[in-house]
């Protein structure tokens, strides 16, 4: 206050001495600017705050971006859906929100990870609030496993110290160190605070390929029987998939306390992408360039692809993922 009404007076002209109206004046002033600093959704309009118990995730953007950016992924935009709301809307949550998301490279993982962090926090993957980890870059030797471990509690305590409604997400849990993960174990119990701090409103997501192979046999048995895709239930996937991170020596997950204790709530399988999906993810990255869509295009982009099993050809080996890229090529046609 004595500060906001000094730096007022230096900017009332005339004479440093001010008369007794004129000081109420500029005391009063600064009383409304401090008033109008400390209301929350004043100061808030400025700079990112953390998302306090009034605040609702944005839940119609969840639904949008997964219904209009995400395709072929029917079992994960249900699961997803249904988790982040239900989460964010239990006013006393027992444990952190913590999901696996599996399934091979270009299936939609990454899009929805960024897909929860946009709607909980408006930044998206760009806020403070939201924390990345890449296993190659962040965890790359194994021999300094004991200090990434320090590493990750000590980045953890720090952020949902700062902010309860911290996201954080794990991507290339197949190459992480098996071991590592366990460290953030006591933070994902169903501890109600641990050193004066509760982490049961964070969310954690794991990203990862492990599993990849046996939710691709599974769509692919389904396609050979004559069954639609859309007949496959989470329970003809979830329990065999942690079954078998669990007991893959490639996964970060390999024999987790993680998912011995059953504090992963959901693995959520991305299923291998067709044609058509394919043909939905190039004619969505031509929208977002803004351009109009040319279904020959589409079909020349789509045929560029490489597909298995090698003799039915029935699934894209690298899902979307190199969409854009392969788009380059005829950015000027379109």
């Amino acid at each position: 206050m004595q500060l906001l009404a000094g730096l007022l007076w230096l900017l009332v002209p005339g004479s440093a001495a001010l008369e007794p109206i004129s000081l109420s004046i500029v005391i009063g002033a600064a009383s409304v600017l401090t008033g109008y600093l400390s209301y929350p959704s004043f100061y808030c309009g400025f700079v990112e705050c953390c998302p306090g118990e009034a605040d609702r995730p944005n839940t119609t953007a969840l639904r949008e971006d997964l219904d209009n950016k995400l395709f072929g992924q029917h079992l994960a935009k249900d699961v997803i859906l249904k988790a982040v709301t239900g989460f964010r809307n239990n006013p006393n949550p027992k444990k952190p929100l913590t999901l696996s998301l599996h399934g091979w490279g270009g299936t939609g993982k990454n899009f929805v990870s960024q897909f929860i962090a946009k709607s909980i926090h408006k930044a998206g993957q760009k806020s403070k609030f939201v924390h990345l980890f890449i296993a190659t870059l962040h965890f790359p030797h194994e021999h300094q496993i004991t200090l990434y471990k320090d590493q990750l509690q000590t980045w953890i305590q720090g952020n949902v110290s700062a902010c309860a409604r911290s996201v954080f997400i794990f991507d290339e849990m197949d190459k992480l160190h098996p071991g590592l993960i366990d460290a953030i174990k006591p933070f994902l119990d169903y501890y109600e605070q641990i050193d004066g701090v509760s982490y049961r409103r964070a969310i954690f997501i794991f990203l990862s390929n492990a599993g990849g192979d046996l939710i691709n046999k599974v769509a692919l048995d389904f396609w050979r029987s004559g069954k639609d895709r859309k007949q496959i239930q989470l329970k003809d996937l979830e329990p065999v998939l942690s079954v078998a991170v669990f007991n893959n020596k490639n996964s970060g997950l390999w024999h987790s306390s993680l998912i011995d204790k059953n504090l992963i709530d959901y693995f959520v399988p991305f299923l291998p992408l067709e044609y058509k999906h394919l043909k939905m993810c190039i004619r969505a990255e031509i929208e977002a360039g803004g351009k109009k869509i040319n279904e020959a295009i589409v079909d020349e982009v789509a045929k560029e692809m490489t597909f298995f099993p090698k003799d039915e050809k029935i699934y894209s080996d690298k899902g979307c993922k190199l969409v854009q890229q392969k788009l380059l090529y005829y950015w000027e046609r379109l």
